[in-house]
């Protein structure tokens, strides 16, 4: 194959990965020099304290003792010679079935890989390093010397070699254009990948000043503004609702919407903080959160702060947008996210305006879980929700945080906003989601359904490098990468081929693996080439966010309206945001913890208990008539009809009303009402 490096991975120059992950596992590795006799009599193969017990040293992955793990704490052997290399080799102390299953069964390893395996990595570097030539970063692409020409740029977005050339004597000239890909095989001294990879500059981290408020941090993204619109466009569709029951109708004498009043800012935030609480106390139906009952499932204060039928009633009403301004000539990408746009809008620039991301950026998919009837959501098996609402979302590897996201509506139409860079969909998809982060220096991790050649030169030319998957049928993938078959592959061989600016790779593990990268080249550590390493390590911040939202599943309850839900999404999300926020500034701070000291400062300024049937608050309204036996009365529903459809109805004991309130304890139908003197404060009076 020409232009193609072909090789096995033992062949490949030696490297080091440069991510670091947060929480690195436990390793330990033979060193045939530190294997002497303690002064128990035992040898053991890594330093040990004064105890006996190994201590942690760096190893490499995947490698195993005769088909066994070893333990950590149980790696000295009770005998008088040290162990053989057979036995005793560098492994693993904790492989999960996943894993297992992933790579295969271990093996014991034959006698030419033990001997590969404990040489490898000792022959002296050749001498000569010193005096390779150092290209400027804004050449990088064009390392390897070429024959020279002085061709000038043929047509507008073409780079200009003719001034590349003149400021580097010697260097030679690169792409004419952003599709003009040569493949030749990798250099015999490349330069490192920390030099090819680009300067990350600018600040990183929160913008706002040091605070660990809850509320404060809170406030920042869901300030008054946002609030306020919802709040207009909220009691905007009660009155339009309240006019459709009438005019067609449907309203009854005791619909609920009979009793709606304009609500108002200070109690829209108490809905949110209900809303949270939800999250953090899990139960399985809406109503079962408003029980008083008294027993071990009770949880009083939910009525304490709004009643059940309020929360539902600004359940129903909800909205964020109004519904003249739905134009019969949007577009279908504008039509299908009309309703919840306006937060989707503002939710993107708050995140953006108030943390800067660190290096290395995660670009994935995520998913709402939905699975009623909606023309716009996905089926995505390696997501724990298959099926729902997709979002393509830009995350920080490193936190987690949501920076920025768009809700996939379809395939797009064609667009010409960016078309003059680069042509697809998918490019122009991860253009908008990265702007502002050009010449950063950041790295972009992408998965297959993202990474292509031209999209990663593209991203060269902003300052922005890219490492990721790639399926080989991609344009301008090489015709000798695209042949490679799995079953044409031994397992550990390599190939590869480079641009200049990009790097492809094919690696044959279990399965063939296809990699680009635009800085890391073809180096191997610990039996596994440096890039895949560092995909492992960076690619999961939309997964690390999607695991700390499953605990709190805000967005778990159901309903009817598929904005709704994925508004409870956005809102669980910029609370993760928040607390992520408030870490940077203080690294103790949990997450639940952050949790319920925010709900708990959200009703503390913009809510005052509401009259309810706990002792202190009946004794406050009757006064010393009402004795402290009465606390074992307490007024609730009368249940259901046997159809399911409607509620009993009872003779009230005072005002001789019909009611669907009871008290259970005197087994008397009683009017209740916490705002005023009801037929249940004057019959316990």
């Amino acid at each position: 194959m020409p232009g193609i490096n072909v090789g096995m991975i033992e062949e490949l120059p030696a490297g080091s990965p440069l991510e670091v992950p947060l929480h690195p596992p436990k390793r330990r590795r033979y060193v045939p020099e530190a294997a002497v006799p303690s002064t128990s009599g035992i040898w053991s193969s890594t330093p040990t304290d004064d105890a006996g017990v190994v201590m942690n040293s760096d190893v490499a992955e995947g490698s195993v003792a005769g088909g066994n793990l070893i333990q950590e704490q149980s790696v000295a052997h009770t005998c008088d010679d040290p162990p053989s290399p057979s036995v005793f080799v560098e492994c693993s102390t904790s492989i999960t079935p996943r894993a297992r299953g992933m790579y295969g069964p271990h093996r014991r390893l034959q006698d030419n890989e033990i001997e590969d395996f404990l040489n490898y990595g000792s022959e002296e570097e050749e001498d000569g390093a010193d005096n390779e030539v150092m290209i400027p970063r804004t050449l990088q692409m064009f390392f390897e010397p070429e024959e020279d020409t002085n061709e000038e740029a043929e047509a507008a977005g073409r780079i200009d070699v003719e001034q590349l050339s003149t400021l580097v004597p010697g260097v030679a000239n690169g792409p004419s254009s952003l599709y003009d890909f040569t493949w030749r095989s990798y250099p015999t001294e490349p330069i490192s990948p920390a030099e090819r990879r680009e300067k990350f500059v600018g600040d990183s981290g929160p913008t706002i000043e040091r605070t660990t408020d809850p509320y404060e941090i809170f406030t920042r993204i869901w300030d008054h503004s946002i609030m306020g619109h919802i709040v207009t466009q909220t009691n905007l569709y009660a009155q339009e609702y309240a006019s459709h029951l009438l005019d067609t109708g449907l309203m009854g004498p005791h619909s609920r919407i009979t009793r709606w009043k304009d609500v108002t800012l200070d109690e829209l935030y108490v809905y949110f903080a209900i809303v949270l609480a939800m999250g953090v106390l899990v139960k399985s139906k809406m109503e079962e959160y408003w029980c008083r009952d008294g027993n071990i499932f009770s949880t009083p204060h939910f009525a304490a702060y709004m009643p059940l039928f309020r929360f539902q009633l600004i359940n129903r009403c909800l909205h964020f947008n109004d519904n003249r301004l739905l134009m019969p000539d949007l577009l279908p990408k504008e039509a299908k996210l009309f309703k919840i746009k306006p937060i989707v809008t503002h939710l993107n620039s708050a995140f953006s305006k108030l943390f800067n991301l660190y290096q290395n950026v995660a670009l994935d998919e995520s998913l709402t879980q939905w699975k009623g009837w909606l023309n716009i959501k996905q089926y995505i098996p390696n997501k724990k929700s298959a099926v729902g609402i997709k979002t393509y979302e830009v995350c920080d590897s490193r936190t987690g945080y949501l920076w920025r996201f768009e809700v996939h509506t379809g395939a797009e139409s064609p667009s010409t906003e960016n078309d003059r860079i680069i042509v697809g969909s998918i490019p122009n998809l991860v253009l908008r989601l990265l702007d502002g982060l050009e010449h950063s220096g950041r790295t972009i991790w992408m998965d297959n359904y993202y990474n292509s050649p031209s999209l990663a030169r593209v991203l060269k030319t902003l300052g922005l490098d890219c490492v990721g998957t790639l399926r080989t049928n991609r344009q301008f993938v090489p015709n000798e990468i695209v042949a490679l078959k799995q079953g044409n592959m031994r397992v550990g061989q390599v190939c590869g081929c480079t641009s200049g600016d990009v790097d492809l790779m094919v690696w044959r593990d279990q399965n063939k693996v296809a990699m680009i990268s635009t800085y890391h080249g073809v180096a191997v550590s610990d039996g596994k080439p440096t890039i895949v390493k560092d995909y492992n390590i960076c690619m999961g911040g939309v997964d690390r966010k999607d695991q700390m939202l499953s605990t709190y599943p805000v967005e778990r309850k159901r309903t009817m309206v598929w904005y709704k839900k994925f508004f409870k999404r956005l809102l669980n999300v910029s609370v993760l945001n928040a607390y992520i926020i408030s870490k940077c500034f203080d690294e103790s701070v949990d997450h639940r913890d952050f949790r319920t000291d925010l709900i708990k400062a959200i009703l503390q300024k913009h809510s005052q208990p509401l009259q309810s049937v706990s002792v202190a608050p009946l004794l406050s309204l009757a006064g010393p008539k009402l004795s402290p036996e009465v606390i074992a009365h307490f007024p609730t529903w009368l249940p259901t009809l046997p159809n399911g459809f409607g509620r009993q109805k009872r003779q009230c004991a005072v005002c001789k009303k019909r009611t669907y309130q009871f008290c259970k304890q005197c087994n008397v139908a009683l009017c209740f009402d916490p705002e005023r003197d009801c037929c249940y404060i004057q019959y316990h009076s």
